[in-house]
């Protein structure tokens, strides 16, 4: 049990609403869950697992058998099934609610909606959202936006009679009369590429199945690269050129990756002129480049793969720039000419520093824009490329996210960037680099009586037990009292270097409208803070993430943001993590939680290299062939860390064709504390049975999952209105 650390108050930055209202009164009663209700049983069929001398018996490994078409698979949908019928039960007062909040949600949602679109080759291309569909329509318009609408795929036709429907990778052809795209029906992320003729409209008969839906087109309009997965892992492997009018199994390889512990993809350059394959694990990379122009060419190396060093490559102006870590940390931005690409001849553009991580950069004709990070905010760095002068654009809120968005034309010299806070919708801006002009093109529009004005966002700091600053970005609505009576859900993710940014949701206004706090945690193991950041917690220093995301809380009850009868916490995947490892060490801090998908059996997983994504992940949580990591990672694995004592109140949600994080995972964790754990709080295990690791696809069954998440954190807070 950890001791609750000195927490001394810091400086707060915060955004006032001007208006006078006073914050909705909620009006609480106690939910009256069903009572006897049989708990779901798992069987349990104990298993020894043993490494380095250690045994460990799971009684649950046998749920991994759907997976693996073992002769239980009837029997884990059995459980499955009892799970979600013990869940529907015992939430069945909330029905009411649920509708009540789906309802809300979607109406703040504008249904005829348009993107804002983007140029290239002569066309402009947006997508349409149509009226009471989930789906959008790809379109576009010659030279003009005045012109005639090209509907390039209505993707609500194409999901008709589809539970899950996904279209992706969208590729038209460099004469402007092809479009490449992949499909994926199951949400396994195994795509498959199809092939239009935009003039005629027919769909050509090449699919190429077991894809990563991301084909690029050679020069030559007749060739595609993409990335084939391995149907049984899933890992992306190899590379493969298809040419119009062929058999897909008589698709050539161009390059295998032999390497498991790293990801492979391919793209092209800005410029148009180069294909580029990139090979990447945690530490290092390697890219092969041909001239797009000659599809048959061998791919050559760019920068041979050197230990603990990454690096990505962009072309413009007949030089290379390059983002790389070589001798900098927090990532600089080199340049190169065409002929000399090797590290020898690598000239600094954006030198490094140990304030400012370099997260990546656009190319333009004459311009290049940089996404960077200082004291854990995003901030755009203007270069020009003709005279290397520079400057920033500026924002406002203490917490934001701002991104370089959807930039395809080469010859422009306008930067398009989203930005958005906790307060600001969704926006999109277009900013000229010459005449350092912002125009906003468009903001999400929220419909319904939302007001900017009635929210406030703050920044906080709360201090580690190791004396590390963590911000929290914190939103609540005007007349929140800061005398610990309030709800508060608090989030974070922290793995992967993945950087939790303040950023706006339409469907969160349904907790902060009845009187709810939100706020997402920077814990180490994301990137808020740069390089180091992310590297202080992974591996051998995975506890970090854990300990930040305690002490946040702490620190927010402490300072009367809530307290521990109403802090509920949420996260997904690797954040499901999160979440199992808090519940083990401080059960007693929380008083709901939500484990999304979570990565919770970490040792068995990272053990076998049959299941997909580990063998890529080494690097990050460790190699438990390596007793040290082994040990470590036992010492925090949310499965085999469970013990008989009281719980919090936990909703589990997972997806039968989860491709990240399989269904056992959760399932096992779920059994196991059922049958551990002293409390009567409760503890459900719900089953998407169609949808895999994104949940359900859409713009409004997505909703619905949330409405069933929030049911739960309110029937628990006594708010059933």
């Amino acid at each position: 049990m950890q001791t609750k650390k000195n927490l001394l108050p810091v400086a707060v930055i915060a955004i006032v609403a001007l208006s006078c209202n006073n914050q909705t009164q909620v009006k609480k009663m106690a939910y009256s869950w069903p009572v006897n209700i049989p708990l779901p049983v798992c069987e349990i069929k104990p298993k020894e697992l043993t490494a380095h001398g250690d045994v460990r018996t799971d009684n649950y490994y046998w749920l991994n058998d759907y997976f693996k078409k073992g002769p239980d698979s009837n029997k884990v949908v059995d459980y499955l099934k009892a799970e979600n019928k013990y869940y529907d039960t015992m939430m069945s007062g909330t029905k009411t609610l649920q509708e009540k909040l789906y309802t809300e949600m979607k109406a703040r949602i504008k249904e005829k909606d348009e993107s804002v679109p983007s140029f290239k080759r002569g066309y402009f291309y947006y997508t349409r959202q149509v009226e009471g569909k989930d789906y959008f329509v790809y379109c576009r318009k010659k030279g003009t936006l005045d012109a005639a609408e090209e509907v390039l795929l209505d993707v609500n036709a194409m999901a008709e009679g589809h539970n899950y429907f996904s279209a992706t990778g969208f590729a038209v052809s460099m004469d402007n009369k092809l479009l490449a795209y992949g499909v994926d029906m199951l949400s396994r992320r195994e795509y498959t590429i199809h092939i239009k003729n935009l003039e005629t409209g027919e769909t050509y008969t090449d699919a190429v199945t077991d894809t990563e839906g991301d084909p690029v087109w050679a020069n030559d309009n007749q060739t595609i690269f993409y990335t084939a997965k391995n149907p049984v892992t899933l890992l992306s492997e190899k590379i493969k050129k298809h040419v119009l009018g062929t058999e897909a199994s008589s698709d050539k390889l161009v390059y295998e990756e032999k390497d498991p512990s790293n990801y492979i993809g391919v793209g092209k350059t800005k410029s148009d002129k180069y294909i580029l394959i990139t090979s990447q694990a945690t530490l290092s990379s390697e890219i092969k480049w041909i001239d797009a122009s000659k599809p048959d060419d061998a791919f050559a190396v760019f920068q041979p793969r050197i230990k603990e060093v990454l690096y990505d490559v962009d072309h413009a102006n007949d030089k290379f720039y390059i983002r790389t870590n070589l001798q900098a940390k927090n990532f600089k931005v080199v340049t190169c000419t065409e002929d000399k690409k090797d590290t020898s001849n690598w000239k600094d553009l954006v030198p490094h520093s140990d304030s400012i991580l370099v997260q990546g950069f656009e190319l333009f004709k004459n311009y290049m824009a940089v996404s960077e990070r200082i004291n854990g905010l995003t901030q755009m760095h203007i270069i020009n490329l003709k005279d290397n002068a520079s400057h920033y654009l500026a924002f406002d809120d203490p917490a934001y996210t701002a991104s370089i968005g959807a930039n395809p034309d080469y010859n422009t010299d306008v930067l398009r960037f989203n930005y958005t806070s906790l307060t600001t919708p969704n926006s999109v801006y277009d900013y000229n680099m010459l005449s350092k002009e912002k125009k906003l093109q468009k903001q999400q529009e929220v419909l319904g009586d939302f007001k900017v004005a009635d929210y406030v966002t703050e920044r906080l700091f709360a201090t580690a037990k190791d004396g590390t600053k963590v911000s929290i970005a914190v939103v609540y609505k005007k007349g929140f009292n800061k005398d610990g009576n309030a709800p508060m859900l608090l989030n974070a993710y922290g793995s992967y270097g993945i950087s939790s940014d303040a950023s706006f949701s339409s469907v969160r206004l349904s907790l902060l409208n009845r009187g709810f706090t939100f706020a997402i945690a920077n814990i180490r193991g994301g990137e808020e803070m740069g390089r180091y950041w992310y590297e202080d917690g992974k591996m051998m220093k995975k506890k970090n993430t854990f300990t930040d995301f305690i002490d946040c809380a702490e620190y927010l009850v402490a300072n009367k943001y809530t307290s521990t009868k109403h802090l509920y916490i949420n996260g997904g995947s690797a954040g499901g993590l999160l979440m199992g490892a808090v519940v083990n060490m401080r059960p007693d801090l929380w008083n709901g939680v939500i484990a999304a998908v979570p990565f919770v059996d970490v040792v068995t997983t990272m053990s076998d290299a049959s299941i997909p994504l580990t063998t890529n992940e080494y690097d990050e949580w460790g190699n438990p062939a390596k007793k040290e990591s082994y040990d470590y990672m036992k010492s925090y694995s949310p499965y085999d860390n469970v013990e008989k004592k009281a719980y919090p109140n936990m909703l589990v949600t997972t997806g039968l064709h989860d491709s990240q994080v399989q269904y056992f995972e959760p399932a096992k964790w779920v059994a196991k504390l059922r049958a551990m754990k002293t409390d009567s709080n409760k503890l459900f295990l719900y089953t998407n049975m169609d949808a895999g690791h994104g949940g359900a696809s859409g713009r409004f069954k997505p909703l619905k999952d949330k409405a069933r998440e929030y049911a739960f954190f309110l029937a628990l807070e006594g708010i059933l209105e």
